[in-house]
Formats: C-alpha cells, structure tokens, sequence
C-alpha cells in the first residue's frame, strides 16, 4: 500500500513504524512541517496498560522509551496545610521531545520517508493517489475541517484556563496543590517526567484568572512559539511556596481553554483521524499521547488483519470508539471536578483527598482498597468517628444516617419505580411482596412508587393512589409489614401526572395514550407532551387550588397508613416539574416566566403538605436536575431550585434529571446524574443541612461507597439494581465482609453461597514470607550519573 500520514506527532511517527515493521512492503510518507527537534509541552504520562501494548508491539521502541522513563506509584494531595498520599496507581513519564527522538529514529531505520519543515500536499490530492491517508494533524486538523461535513465534529469548551510549564523542581509522585489565594483557589497538576524537570500545569477557573489580574496582562495574540512570559512570572508568584527557589520554564506556554474535541466518524473514504485529530480527553485524567500511539497501533493491526482498506477502517473505529468514549466520559467528569473545585474547599482534607482522587469515577473506593489498603483504611476510620459509630467495622455506606429526626440503618435506598400493578389505584397484593420483599433485604429506606394524588392525577389506570380510604387502608397494611418484619423505613412519594397522565402501561407502550377511557389531562400551559399524546388543559388559579387541597388530602391519609417519610415529586415532567421547566411552563401570570414564579406553586403545594405532614416526620422533594434540552433546566437552575425547597424547610433533596420532554438527549452512563447531586449537596445540602440523594445507574456497592465517602451524597437511591436482587443490600453487606444484621427467617443465608470447583488452598512456596498488607509507595527517584 501507499499511505500518505500528515503530522509528524507521536500518533502519525508510531502508526508509521509499526505499519513498516508488519509490512515493509508498505510505502509510507510522512509530513510534518516543524523541525525534527521543534516539540512543544514537556512530559507525557502512559499506563502500565499502555506500556504493555507498546512493549508487545515493538519491543525496540519500547526498550528505548524504558531507559527514559521516570516511574512512581503515588499521588499527593496537598490541601489546607495537610498531605494525603494514595500510592500503588502506576505511572510512567518521560520528555516529549525524546519520545519523538526514539519514533524518529525508529522511523529511519525502517524505511519510512519523513518529510520535515514539509508542508502536506492537499489532502484531496493525497486521497486520489495514496490507497490511505493518515490525518494526525492535531487538536486544530485541517484535515478535520476539510471534511466536516463527513466527520462532523463538535468542540466543546468550558470554563476553565490552564498554563502548561516545566520546572527544575524534581517531584517525587503525582502532585495536586491546592492553592488559597486571594483570588480564589487554583490548582497546580505537577508530575516528574526526568530526572532533571517536571510537567508543571497551573489550571484556573476563568472568574479566579481574572481577579487575579491575568486577564490585565495575557496577551490577546502569540505567535507560535511564543510564550506569555508577564503570566509566567505572575505564576512564579502565586506558587511560590510549591516551587521555592527552583525555576519554572516555557516552552510555547501561554493560557488556555481546553477544548474536548468529538467525531460522530472518523472516517470520509480512504481518510482516517488519529489522535488528536479525532478525539480529545482532559489532561488531569492521562496524557492525549497515550490514546494517540493506543489509536496507532490499533490501526497497525487492523490494517495488517483485514483485506481492504474499507474493512480495516470499520474494524480500527469499531474497536477504538468504545475505549474513546469511556475515556472522554472519565475525562469530563474529572475537568468539570476541577472546573467546580471551589465546591469542595470546604470539606474535610480527608474527604478532599478521597474525593479528587475518584473525581473521574475510574477509580473506585474498592480499587483503591486494592491498590493502598492503608489510605482507605484511614477514611473508614475517619468516616466511622465523624458518624459517632465504632471506628473501622464497617463500609461508609453502612453507616447511619439522620434525615430529620428519622434515624437510617444505612445509607441506602430502594429508589420509587413505579409498578403499575394497583386496581382503581388500591395497591395489592404484588406491592406488599414487592416493597416487603425490597425491606426484607437490608435496605434503609425503601419508597413507593409515585402515589397519585386523585383519580384524574394518574399516569396509567394501573397506578396507586391515596385519595380513598380503601387505598389508605391497602398502603397501610404495606407500611405494617416493612415496621414488623423489618429494620427499614418506609416513605410515599406523592405527585400528579400532569400532562403526562392517561396512558397505557409501561409494557403496553410507555407515555403512549389510552386508546380508549382517556381522562382529560391538565398542566401550567396546554402543550402536549408530545404530538400522539393529549393536549393537556391550562389550570385555572381556582383548578391549582383544587389540586393543592388534594396533595394535602393524600397527605393526611399517608401519614395516618403510617409512612415515615414523604416525598413530593417535583421531577420527570409529572405535574409539578412541568411548573418548574420554562420547556412546558409559559405562563404568563404569576405562576409563569421567572424562574421565581416557575417555583412558586410547587413551593406553595410543598408548604401546604409540609404543614398537613407530622413535624417529626421528614419530607424529601425530588427534582429533575436538568431537561437534557437546550432552553430547559439545567445544572445552574436546580440548584436554585434545590436552595428555594430548602429555605422552606425540606429535609432532603432527591436529584434525578430528564423525562421532562419527549426530545431530551441524556448523556447516559454509570452514575451519570450524580454530579448534579454533588453539586446540589456542596452548594446547598452543606449549608442548610438538608440531605442529598444521588440517584441514575447506581448500581454497584463500590459506587454507593465511593458517593457517600467522597461527600457527592449522603443517601444512594437504587432501583433496577433491586429489581434484579431484592436482596442486594444483605449481600453487598456479606461480599464486603460486614456483619449487617438479617432477618431472623434469613440469617442462615448470611454467607455467600460456595461456588463450583476451586482450585483449594495453595502451598507455601516462599521460604521467607512477604510483608503484610502494607502498601509500597514507589516514587521517583532520580538516577545518579553513570548509574
């Protein structure tokens, strides 16, 4: 094959090598226009994974990169005076420039024709000679541009600003420096990469580089190459106490805005993006090198494996696409982290360490029980006497918990679902085995599905209801068996449908209408939920009375079935989220318009139910966090929401996100609406103290731990997770070796089942034994000359 590769970067140099070694055969043409020593950044930072595929693949390039490295093991956290070290992570670094010193040089010996200070022919041209052509063009490709139509990239900034340098100052792990300064907190990401320099980065929250005068002397315009040096000696200042007398060093340093570059394909006809080119990840979770040579060698062998250019393309997408993704989807949670840090400067150092390190949700409380068992240990105990319960006997999502004056036996609740199971809204026997079931199985709180506050308030016939005395009677028949057979506590979640009332049964057609027996529905304005379903009727000021009176009627009849907690349901586009969302509210009197008077019924119906409800008893509201649409809620707006509940008194707040309208676009993934919890509970849930509920594919022990030690939430509301195992919370209890106690009719099933064949006890094969568990914290330490 001919294949043309624009960009001399480590992507394009590493593609090219590997393609020569499996195919000599293969004429290959690289262009870079820079000089062969021209390199800007400093460091670049690979896994003990990534190592491992490089070493495999071309052990020459591997053995010279090994001689180069600077290996440790450990991260520092150095925050309000204190230092916190996670060690056993893996790290590997060495200089930029040297990396491509060792691709070139590997490059000539192979044969490949690297054209510097080359400009690329049009890429059009290389398409119609070359069977491929390789765009590793970089973070700004032109290649990318040429073909957006094709690619059809997306770039998306925030607001954070970082300054890339270099210092003498040799660091001996990963170091995060947490910088108070007058202007607001800045973070210093500083790691090793010689035994000479280290990567030194200075990342800023745009409000914070302002006031802190950079706006006042960055320069609007650099030419390539160039640094802002009135901002770097501004930075030598601020960080003064970090770097001592060390120097810090440009190299085409100046501020900016990171910018997460994405690809619906990465492929127009016989052109393919590598790198860069085609995908961004933020910094502060690994290096833009690291997926570039993974994107690669990837190519390399799929090139080597399949027939035809076309089938080597769809196999490198299909088998790159799905680690790009889970990469970025880590990479965002760690920059919008840092992009809030301010949130969390008032945590405990203790929590802060915890909660940076996880901050990407990559890892976890039991992976770093793996990798540091002594750091995870001294959270347990922190945890542990911050709850006033025995230090290290148990997880932190086994602790209690407080909300109101309602004691939990842990922090872990059945999230409401609903069931669709009740006649004329009476729950039956299904919901008595169901929520029993749920209780029996260790959780500490455990919630209805929405109960509906009149016949017409319903979303499907086969919702329950509490607007009768017979469904008081059938609910309270439920609550007396959680209270009698179980430790957990029970709680109703009261809500109206709204416009999204009269429609078939989940498994029947979920939001879709009744094909006949509709009931008229209503909301704040008359738009449909979407175009199959009703138009809904605009209320009437005298109809939003009437409705208040039923909340406070169900209200009454709940807490006479004897329900420990309430919860109003204000999320999900049922009645009183349609209130809040300016998509479905446009009102124009008082109840519309502002995000004020958007609130001002729900808060109305809250106040009226709060009063009707025992003072003892705790009341929650659940909230869509965000519309998942342009021009809805957001992240900003529900924490306004969220402050408005709890001026009003709220004990808790339970965030979810969506379902409001039928066009929303979620951002799936594991605990993707957590970080709306996070914010809401740092913001607001700290102040007030009101109680935070995180709550949207929560579904492994290890999540609920790490939420609850990290100060993201104080409660973890699961649902399908409890679908598939009514029993999840006793043997989340029984796999992490803590003694919860179970039910009397249960207790000989408190241990894991034996499994099949096991290989058996294994034989001392060591004469010496070694250490304990006592983790090695490996760090960089520099070689001595000759050494």
């Amino acid at each position: 094959m001919r294949i043309a590769v624009t960009g001399g970067g480590p992507a394009g140099l590493y593609f090219s090598a590997l393609a020569k070694q499996l195919d000599p055969r293969h004429e290959i043409t690289v262009w870079e226009r820079n000089s062969p020593d021209d390199t800007f950044g400093f460091g670049v930072v690979f896994s003990d994974e990534t190592l491992g595929g490089i070493e495999h693949a071309d052990t020459g390039i591997f053995d010279a990169m090994r001689h180069e490295f600077a290996r440790w093991d450990d991260i520092d956290v150095h925050y309000r005076g204190t230092t916190f070290t996670s060690g056993g992570h893996g790290f590997a670094a060495m200089s930029r420039k040297r990396l491509l010193n060792i691709l070139q040089e590997r490059c000539a010996e192979l044969g490949v024709d690297v054209r510097f200070r080359t400009e690329a022919p049009d890429v059009a041209v290389l398409s119609a000679e070359y069977d491929l052509v390789i765009a590793a063009d970089g973070v700004n490709s032109p290649t990318r541009a040429r073909f957006a139509d094709s690619f059809r990239p997306t770039l998306e900034t925030r607001r954070c600003k970082y300054i890339w340098l270099g210092t003498d100052l040799v660091f001996d792990a990963f170091k995060f420096h947490i910088l108070d300064t007058p202007a607001g907190v800045m973070q210093i990401h500083g790691y090793p990469y010689s035994a000479d320099a280290s990567t030194f980065i200075l990342e800023v929250h745009e409000d914070v580089w302002e006031r802190a005068g950079f706006a006042e002397i960055a320069p609007k315009f650099l030419a390539p190459g160039q640094s802002d040096e009135r901002s770097i000696e501004l930075v030598r200042d601020l960080c003064a106490e970090v770097l001592g007398e060390h120097q810090v060093f440009a190299n085409n340093s100046k501020w900016t805005t990171f910018g997460t570059v994405r690809c619906d394909t990465w492929r127009h006809g016989n052109v393919v993006l590598l790198g860069d080119a085609a995908h961004t990840a933020h910094f502060s979770i690994g290096s833009g090198t690291k997926l570039a040579m993974e994107d690669a060698l990837a190519l390399a062998a799929c090139l080597h494996e399949q027939s035809t250019v076309d089938l080597a393309l769809a196999a490198y997408e299909a088998e790159r696409r799905p680690v790009v993704t889970s990469t970025q989807r880590a990479a965002q949670a760690s920059l919008e982290w840092f992009e809030n840090i301010g949130q969390y400067t008032d945590q405990d150092p203790h929590e802060f360490a915890f909660n940076i390190v996880t901050r990407s949700r990559r890892v976890t409380y039991d992976n770093l029980r793996l990798r540091d068992p002594e750091f995870v240990a001294e959270l347990d105990r922190w945890f542990a006497s911050k709850q006033g319960t025995p230090t290290g006997v148990r997880p932190p999502m086994f602790q209690p918990f407080r909300i109101g004056e309602l004691e939990l036996a842990n922090r872990v609740v059945v999230s409401p679902m609903d069931m669709y199971s009740s006649r004329d809204g009476v729950p039956t026997d299904f919901h008595l085995v169901h929520l029993g079931g749920k209780a029996l199985g260790g959780a500490g709180l455990v919630m209805t599905e929405m109960v509906c506050v009149s016949d017409t308030g319903r979303i499907t016939p086969g919702c329950g209801g509490l607007y009768t005395s017979e469904q008081e009677t059938a609910w309270k028949r439920v609550v007396d068996f959680v209270h009698e057979h179980s430790a957990a506590r029970i709680g109703v979640q009261l809500g109206h449908s709204g416009r999204k009332g009269s429609t078939k049964l989940m498994w029947d057609g979920i939001d879709e209408p009744l094909p006949e027996n509709n009931w008229e529905v209503c909301a704040p304005s008359a738009i449909p939920y979407s175009p199959s379903n009703q138009t809904p009727r605009e209320l009437t000021i005298d109809e939003l009375d009437e409705i208040k009176a039923q909340f406070v009627a169900s209200t009454v009849a709940a807490a006479n079935a004897g329900f420990d907690l309430l919860e109003l349901h204000c999320a999900h586009g049922y009645l009183l989220s349609s209130f809040l969302s300016p998509l479905t509210n446009q009102r124009t009197d008082i109840f519309g318009g502002s995000l004020e008077n958007r609130l001002r019924y729900p808060l109305e119906v809250f106040g009226a139910v709060r009063a009707a409800w025992p003072a003892e008893r705790p009341m929650t509201v659940r909230i869509s966090a965000t519309d998942w649409h342009e021009g809805g809620i957001d992240a900003d707006a529900s924490v306004e929401i969220a402050r408005a509940f709890a001026e009003l008194g709220v004990d808790g707040i339970d965030v979810s996100t969506g379902q409001v309208v039928a066009e929303e676009r979620p951002a799936y993934g594991r605990s993707y609406q957590t970080p709306y919890a996070d914010r809401i509970r740092n913001e607001v849930g700290r102040k007030y103290g009101v109680a935070v509920i995180a709550v949207g594919a929560i579904s492994s022990y290890d999540d609920v731990n790490s939420i609850i030690l990290a100060g993201r939430a104080d409660l973890c509301a699961l649902g399908r997770t409890h679908l598939y195992d009514p029993q999840w919370t006793l043997h989340a209890a029984a796999e992490q070796g803590y003694a919860t106690p179970w039910p009397r009719q249960f207790e000989a099933g408190n241990r894991k089942p034996q499994g099949g064949r096991t290989d058996g006890p294994k034989p001392r094969l060591d004469l010496i034994r070694s250490g304990g568990t006592e983790t090695a914290h490996a760090r960089w330490r520099r070689r001595k000359e000759g050494s």
